[in-house]
């Protein structure tokens, strides 16, 4: 793209709850800080005068139990940014944890979504490891830049949790922490940079990982929206309606506020804190606790992890008799927490952030805009915010006494205080703006945006799949190559056309011989590249494969079983370990000493093996689940990317393309073709070539008028 032109940037984030306005934080373990952290960086970027378009992709949600708009496809955030809800498993709302089976069809869906709009995004931003599962699938298909966000990592909670003791299973059964680790990887991979709040996230957290790569990291703190978060004026002439339902709780209000603000989630460590308080008598006699955890109604309605929150907070407080010391107001609106900071900051107290562990921190940035001190786990994000605001201290959130004499050395000494709360003001505007946020953002994803158009540009790649809408699937060996020339050729013809034109290859080989291969005869790599006789399908640069087509072949698949029964066949010898595959089994033949192919399948399938034999060359046999051939593979990607099947210009030489020949696609069968598929002569649009090799390809171009309106003028007579 050119300098000049505009952006539009798609941010996928499928858990929680999200709406542009009164959104519910703290509703649940899912609706926090990530959720305000999108909508407002969505904000902050459609504003940048590079943007013309932003789309938050989240989970559409219909369920009576949630408001009615989120079960609205679309809703603006503001001018040129939107909130673009799609379909993901059941309507229902659910925890993240239960998302992980859906995220393939939302990605699907996302992707028939970009179709239907007929534009690509330049930049995928995916945040959080379901997102993150999510984006690397669809950059690999769109052949796209991905951005990545964790807002908190897999590796790192693991870590945390083990030391307070939590066994593994219990993480796998609550978390589903393995797979979130897994996903993370496969991001960490695929992404062309990863957005990181501190240094700290970078060089300590996102280094536990296999495939930290520190090059595609950038550190860009978040920012805050200074126009709501400001300290307290002089004179308070008259307090807000939720310093009322605060002064219910307390006995004197007038000493000064530890205030807790987040969402109920036991990471958060909310339970250590009232632990501190509860146990420290000097700071009991000090100041007064207030927890703001979200939002509640009926706590025994609540999803089961807020529901033991509160239930152990209100445990704490009963054996601690902290009555008249702790407050915990029952409903927050989401316009009240700058207000909430004012009300602390104005009675010299602090915010206290007890998490396990905090990669982000933008209630943090929060207090700091609002002249409230913090004191804060020493941790990520807490690192590097105090670290430049000079406004707080740093704790170890798994030791209550120590955290308990950090508060009361915080609020005990007032020129400190002060000295704290100014600190956290200049810091807070110099460093965490949206604008400067913003600034840095578009100038990386802008130079990430021009390298893949660069690879895009090279011949025969085209980039994304969403604006293709005609293919050439070319079998490789004997077919697409075997003359220097013809390739050449064909490769210069596909470059010149637009993205509106795919080009993929279906082979026998593995994926390994299909890249080596194409590296060899200098063929760049397809968008689209069925291998292993149609056993496996991959996408793009990234080589994503298509898991769906994986579990659907793996319909009464007993590789097992198939090499017992094959055992001592004569005229049949197993290809060696390069040739076989997980749901491919190969054998090099003697056609005058090995049983018929329709034989061999025939004996499987009454021993209850349900096989797919393809005979090829007269030279190979591969047994394949009843499910896969290259046939199939290529109607599972037509269906699934609603591209006509008469819109496919099929090229082969061989017995192993014959259903990809065959059908409403157009065919092509090259004239240096073996015997086997001389049965398809006189098929309608199945065209037989004067040329050989990727000549016949071309031959069918100009016949088929593929680059046209593909409508050939005459039907081939037999």
């Amino acid at each position: 793209m050119s300098p000049e032109a505009k952006l539009y940037i798609a941010m996928i984030s499928p858990h929680g709850l999200m709406r542009s306005k009164n959104m519910e934080l703290g509703k649940d373990a899912d609706t926090g800080g990530q959720i305000k952290y999108v909508l407002e960086l969505a904000r902050a970027l459609v504003d940048h005068p590079d943007v013309e378009k932003v789309d938050v992709i989240t989970r559409l949600v219909a369920d009576s139990r949630v408001g009615p708009e989120y079960g609205r496809p679309k809703e603006e955030i503001a001018p040129g940014a939107n909130i673009v809800r799609i379909p993901c498993g059941p309507r229902r709302y659910l925890r993240k944890e239960a998302l992980w089976p859906y995220l393939d069809v939302f990605a699907d869906n996302i992707f028939k979504y970009f179709r239907s709009m007929g534009r690509a995004p330049n930049l995928l931003h995916a945040h959080y490891a379901d997102a993150g599962y999510v984006g690397s699938k669809l950059a690999g298909v769109m052949g796209i830049p991905l951005a990545y966000t964790g807002h908190s990592l897999g590796r790192v909670k693991r870590l945390r949790f083990l030391e307070q003791g939590m066994k593994i299973a219990s993480m796998e059964n609550r978390y589903h922490i393995g797979r979130r680790i897994d996903a993370e990887e496969t991001t960490l991979d695929n992404a062309a940079f990863v957005v990181a709040s501190t240094n700290q996230e970078v060089e300590e957290q996102y280094q536990l990982y296999d495939n930290y790569q520190p090059r595609r990291m950038v550190v860009i703190p978040p920012g805050v929206d200074l126009e709501r978060f400001k300290p307290p004026t002089r004179f308070w002439n008259e307090y807000p309606p939720i310093w009322y339902e605060i002064c219910r709780f307390l006995k004197d209000q007038g000493k000064p506020i530890i205030l807790a603000m987040s969402r109920p989630d036991a990471r958060k460590n909310i339970s250590t804190l009232i632990k501190a308080f509860g146990e420290n008598q000097e700071l009991r006699a000090a100041a007064n606790l207030v927890i703001i955890a979200g939002s509640r109604e009926d706590i025994s309605a609540m999803e089961k992890g807020a529901r033991e929150i509160f239930t152990e907070i209100f445990s704490l407080v009963d054996r601690y008799d902290l009555y008249g010391q702790v407050a915990y107001p029952k409903n927050r609106d989401h316009e009240e927490p700058p207000v909430i900071y004012r009300i602390a900051a104005k009675s010299k107290g602090v915010l206290v952030n007890p998490a396990i562990t905090e990669p982000f921190g933008l209630t943090l940035i929060e207090a700091a805009a609002s002249g409230l001190p913090v004191v804060a786990t020493r941790d990520g994000g807490p690192r590097d915010i105090i670290g430049m605001c000079k406004n707080g201290l740093l704790i170890d959130p798994s030791d209550h006494k120590k955290m308990g004499e950090a508060i009361l050395h915080a609020i005990s000494d007032k020129a400190r205080w002060r000295r704290w709360s100014r600190n956290g003001v200049n810091g807070a505007n110099r460093r965490y703006s949206w604008a400067g946020h913003v600034t840095k953002y578009i100038k990386t994803a802008r130079k990430v945006i021009t390298q893949y158009d660069a690879r895009r540009m090279r011949p025969a790649h085209k980039g994304s799949l969403v604006l293709t809408d005609r293919v050439l699937v070319c079998d490789i060996d004997n077919t697409l190559i075997g003359d220097e020339k013809a390739l050449a050729t064909l490769l210069d013809r596909l470059g010149g056309e637009g993205d509106h034109v795919g080009f993929g290859v279906a082979t026998g080989r593995s994926l390994e011989l299909t890249l080596k291969v194409l590296k060899q005869w200098k063929v760049p790599r397809p968008n689209l590249m069925i291998t292993s006789v149609g056993s496996q399908i991959f996408y793009g640069q990234n080589l994503m494969e298509e898991q769906g087509w994986k579990n659907h072949i793996n319909y009464r698949w007993r590789p097992d079983r198939i090499r017992e029964l094959m055992e001592g066949l004569p005229g049949l010898k197993p290809q060696p370990k390069e040739g076989q595959g997980t749901h491919k089994i190969s054998y090099f033949v003697d056609p005058g000493k090995a049983p018929r192919p329709r034989e061999i399948a025939r004996s499987l399938r009454r021993a209850g093996v349900p096989v797919n034999v393809v005979y090829s060359h007269q030279a190979y046999l591969d047994v394949l689940p009843v499910r896969a051939s290259k046939g199939s593979a290529l109607r599972y990607f037509a269906a699934k990317w609603a591209i006509p099947l008469e819109r496919f210009l099929v090229a082969g030489d061989s017995g192993n393309d014959e259903e990809m020949l065959s059908g409403n696609t157009m065919g092509v069968v090259v004239s240096n073709h073996s015997p086997e598929l001389n049965k398809l002569r006189g098929r309608h649009n199945v065209y037989f070539s004067r040329g050989a090799h990727a000549w016949g390809i071309i031959e069918a171009l100009e016949y088929y008028d593929f680059f046209g309106d593909m409508k050939p003028e005459t039907q081939q007579l037999p």
